[in-house]
């Protein structure tokens, strides 16, 4: 029987083959067991006492070479325990590699599940970052927006501190239940005035009391020396829901009673200026009632009381020219957008009655009535209503103007010879405007201001008269003309420099070749060159006025320069020291044989001298 060859996998085959594992492995063990079978089956199949067929050289050699069949088997079964031992431990390699891929593996989710959750905080935390930030950034700014307030704060009660402490130890008012009450435009004053011919008016001009250049008054100068015109003001404001309340009154010594004259003390009574009381409401509307400055005087701001812009003269009868009243006046003003005011007013009125040769059957006033508390030695007329002034103010940018009428209502009672007593009235009034700037970069200021009118004369500074009578007693109203021209020069704080000229006219109005009413030219002018002499020896009496010189005055005309210097202007009040002078100029309207001048009629001139030297109080 031949010899079977038995083909016995290496141990890396079968590490392969192990390495396949599931199907694998058990077709390796079916084969194993059919290599072991067919070793078995071959060798029990040859007889048991055979000689062997081969030489003993050679059977030794195969011997040699071949192991026995248990050995194979042991060896092939210690190879195949090798080899499950081997698989057996790769499989344990390959369970633990299983075991720490998973452990990896979940390692790894719990690692990415650990870094999500970082992101998520992360992302939490720098979304608190960024809250943070702008919470810090809000923080600094409401502590900036704090500080800034605080400093406010801190500034505004150092301010109030230091203003309550200037209101208690530096009061410049009194504050009393709620009004607070100013003395602001009070002054103390020591003023003087010379003229080249005497008025005997004191500091106060009366510019149609000028003498002719040859009455005896005209031959003489005066002096006077006065403090009158020192002022006392008090003005009162306080607020009542939308209402701005305002009381005023305004005093001065410039009144004179029965008993005043200068003989040993200067005993002048209280004059009452100004004396009113005020509502201005939120929405523009004004309403002012009492004694004031007529609504015809020229203001600066609007048509505001306490606003009237003055000559800046020293005499208290100012320049000749000048439109005003001081008087009883309830006025209603509205402002709009502090551009435009309108204004109305009814104001007290006093008719000035003058011309040669009147009719003596009228009655348009009497004197002062004692238990009327009027001055029994003034003339009052009877005022049929009083005078109503209606007035616009523009302020359109440059400079303040001012358009305005007036209505004025005579009446008198006449008694014809013959006849039944009847009253007589009439109607006048006139048309005026202002217009006031500055120019030069505003060191200088010019103004100009007019009233034209029939009958309207009492509103000029000279007072000038308003109406003359015809023959039959009935009113004629004279044509009247007044006008002032400023020009203000302030080249410093200190100084103010002012020249002013201005004039008062009244027309003729005369009626027949008698010399009735005013101005008439057919009047007796021949004595008005001549100075009057006493008839008889001198305890005959002072000489009089110019006989045969009864003309009318036509016009007063006024140059005045002046100037004012502020010594001191703070906190303490204001000094100052005036200085002016004035030309005025009174002219009469020609008549029969009148002086030989220019005018064809009379004329007094007067070279006036005025000093001041007045305290304000703060």
């Amino acid at each position: 029987m031949g010899t079977e060859s038995l083909y016995v996998c290496s141990p890396k085959e079968t590490f392969n083959l192990e390495r396949t594992r599931g199907p694998m492995n058990r077709n390796l063990k079916a084969l194993a067991g059919i290599v072991l079978a067919s070793a078995v089956t071959v060798a029990y199949a040859q007889p048991a006492g055979a000689p062997a067929p081969l030489q003993k050289h050679h059977t030794r050699r195969i011997e040699k070479q071949r192991p026995s069949i248990e050995q194979q088997i042991e060896e092939l079964q210690e190879q195949m325990n090798q080899q499950r031992e081997e698989i057996n431990s790769l499989r344990q390699q390959l369970d633990e590699r299983n075991a720490e891929l998973k452990q990896a593996q979940a390692t790894a989710e719990q690692s990415q599940t650990a870094a999500q959750q970082a992101q998520s905080a992360a992302d939490r935390q720098k979304q608190q970052l960024s809250d943070q930030t702008q919470a810090v950034t809000a923080l600094q700014s409401a502590v900036a927006q704090m500080k800034q307030q605080n400093q406010q704060v801190v500034t505004t009660v150092k301010q109030t501190q230091a203003k309550i402490s200037t209101m208690v130890e530096h009061p410049d008012a009194i504050h009393y239940k709620g009004i607070t009450i100013s003395p602001a435009g009070s002054f103390l004053a020591a003023e003087t005035d010379y003229r080249t011919a005497a008025t005997g008016g004191g500091l106060n001009t009366a510019f149609t009391g000028i003498p002719l250049d040859h009455s005896p008054a005209a031959q003489l100068s005066e002096f006077n020396g006065t403090g009158r015109q020192s002022r006392i003001a008090l003005k009162a404001t306080g607020k009542a829901g939308d209402m701005q309340l305002t009381g005023y009154y305004e005093m001065d010594w410039l009144g004179t009673g029965i008993t005043s004259n200068n003989n040993q003390s200067n005993s002048y009574v209280v004059r009452v200026r100004q004396l009113w009381g005020q509502a201005a409401l939120d929405n523009g509307w004004t309403f002012t009632g009492g004694q004031m400055w007529s609504l015809t005087a020229e203001t600066t701001q609007g048509l505001n009381n306490g606003t009237e812009i003055l000559p800046a003269t020293i005499d208290p009868q100012y320049e000749a020219g000048y439109v005003w009243n001081r008087q009883y006046g309830f006025r209603i003003t509205r402002d709009i957008h502090n551009k435009v005011w309108f204004g109305a007013s009814a104001e007290n009125d006093q008719m000035l009655l003058a011309g040669n040769d009147l009719p003596k059957n009228e009655l348009v006033g009497s004197t002062g009535n004692g238990g009327g508390l009027y001055n029994p030695t003034a003339n009052y007329s009877f005022n049929l209503a009083p005078e109503i002034v209606a007035k616009m103010a523009v302020q359109p940018g440059w400079g303040h103007w001012e358009l305005f009428g007036v209505a004025r209502f005579f009446q008198d009672r006449v008694y014809p010879t013959g006849q039944s007593p009847y009253n007589d009235s009439t109607v006048g009034g006139g048309i005026g405007g202002s217009v006031r700037g500055p120019v030069f970069t505003k060191k200088i200021s010019v103004a100009i201001k007019g009233l034209y009118g029939d009958g309207t004369g009492r509103m000029g500074s000279s007072t000038i008269a308003d109406a003359t009578l015809r023959p039959d007693g009935q009113l004629a109203l004279l044509h009247t003309f007044s006008a002032l021209s400023d020009v203000t020069i302030n080249p410093n704080k200190r100084l103010s420099l002012y020249f002013d000229y201005g004039g008062d006219y009244a027309g003729r109005r005369y009626f027949g070749t008698s010399g009735e009413g005013y101005g008439s030219p057919y009047t007796d002018m021949s004595g008005c060159n001549t100075e009057s002499v006493p008839a008889g020896p001198y305890a005959s009496g002072p000489p009089a006025a110019p006989a045969h010189c009864g003309g009318n005055t036509k016009d007063v005309q006024e140059f005045t320069a002046g100037d004012w210097y502020n010594f001191y202007n703070g906190p303490k009040g204001m000094l100052r020291f005036g200085l002016q002078y004035s030309r005025i100029e009174r002219n009469l309207w020609s008549g029969i044989g009148g002086p030989n001048n220019p005018d064809g009629g009379a004329r007094g001139i007067d070279n006036m001298f005025f000093t001041s030297f007045r305290y304000y109080l703060p």
